[in-house]
């Protein structure tokens, strides 16, 4: 009996100092992995407040120095030869007007009087099968494809979404894109890039597995790598590409609608399918959070381009928020950072490896696949 008490009590010390170091081991992993993205967000916050700061100081220097000016001068102007032109002066609209005539033998034009600016952005959650009444109202064809009969397409975009478990968001975005894209006259289709299995998250090589089954579908000229919980909160920011790398997410209300950093390329991209293949696509060694981006800034520049953004307002985005854990971070992206010249020839499409499965709705193509490290090799550099 006294054996059976001694051995309960070294039975219940034991238990508890398997739960002590469970919890101990569990609470550092927590901070490797996750801790870091939120440091790095509050980070981006915090910066983006002393950035604020600093413009409104600038701009009430500038409103005391224009107003004293103003009283100084004989003419009243703000300038003393009586030029009233400013750079702080709205310039006309080059937006078409409401009477516009359409050609059905003519490119659509890239600023179109349907293009109002500032949207209305509804992150109100609703199932997906709500979305294919609103698709038919809409007269998206099966697949999720459309182009518009008044004009001729400036530009044929396929949009690439990489996906993994944000079944709530999906609709969210489709129904919120895809009026802005009909008021741009841009023909499109979506595509959504689903990985399943258990490896960490690979939004680069979803990308490049996304590229090459569009491809398969239609001669697309431009596409546009979209993250599924970003929103744009103005249709005059135009989706079409342009002879230079296009950041369109320029400001997150995440980050208070300020650019992290000026090398910052995430949320919403895009390039012309000769751009994409210039570059070898995206890298493939990224497994998790973080630097993927970083990654396509650096290809896009080694081969000669230069990365464009919205001007003023028209970069805004709303981030959708998230019910659930994100991915963890990518703890060797520095490492690869510092070597993406020497694998940018290297590790991207060149070495891409993949079995999809396709299936097809009224809403999208959805492309499943189950990435693991080898099926991209990279041999040394």
């Amino acid at each position: 009996m006294f054996n059976l008490r001694r051995l309960l009590r070294l039975s219940n010390r034991s238990f508890l100092a398997f739960i002590f170091f469970f919890s101990m081991s569990t609470t550092c992993l927590y901070f490797i992995y996750v801790a870091p993205g939120i440091a790095n967000t509050y980070f981006f916050m915090v910066q983006a407040q002393g950035i604020m700061l600093r413009d409104n100081v600038r701009t009430i220097g500038q409103m005391i120095r224009l107003y004293t000016n103003k009283n100084s001068t004989l003419n009243g102007t703000d300038y003393p030869d009586g030029n009233n032109s400013s750079e702080y002066v709205v310039q006309p609209t080059t937006y078409l007007p409401e009477n516009f005539t359409y050609s059905v033998n003519l490119p659509c034009p890239e600023r179109l009087p349907s293009m109002k600016g500032p949207m209305e952005v509804n992150m109100t959650e609703f199932p997906l099968e709500e979305l294919e009444i609103k698709f038919k109202q809409l007269g998206i064809q099966y697949g999720g494809h459309w182009r518009p009969t008044d004009c001729q397409p400036r530009w044929k975009v396929a949009f690439l979404i990489p996906f993994r478990n944000r079944l709530e968001h999906l609709p969210i975005l489709l129904l919120h894109l895809t009026p802005m894209l009909q008021r741009q006259r841009l023909q499109f289709a979506f595509y959504i890039i689903e990985q399943t299995g258990t490896q960490p998250f690979n939004r680069a090589m979803l990308f490049n597995v996304g590229f090459r089954e569009a491809m398969k579908d239609l001669d697309w000229d431009c596409l546009v790598f979209h993250d599924v919980d970003h929103l744009a909160e103005n249709d005059r920011n135009y989706y079409g590409c342009t002879n230079m790398p296009r950041h369109f997410a320029a400001k997150l209300d995440k980050y208070m609608y300020i650019l992290p950093y000026n090398e910052f390329f995430g949320g919403v991209s895009g390039l012309t399918v000769e751009q994409f293949r210039k570059i070898n696509g995206f890298p493939n060694a990224f497994w998790g959070w973080g630097g993927e981006d970083d990654d396509l800034w650096n290809r896009v520049h080694y081969a000669g381009y230069n990365v464009t953004r919205p001007e003023g307002e028209l970069g805004k985005y709303k981030s959708i928020p998230h019910h659930h854990r994100g991915e963890v971070q990518f703890l060797g992206r520095y490492k690869l950072l510092r070597y993406s010249k020497e694998r940018q020839h290297l590790d991207g499409l060149n070495n891409l490896n993949y079995t999809p499965e396709v299936s097809i709705s009224s809403f999208y193509k959805n492309i499943s696949v189950n990435l693991h490290p080898e099926l991209a090799p990279i041999a040394d550099y």
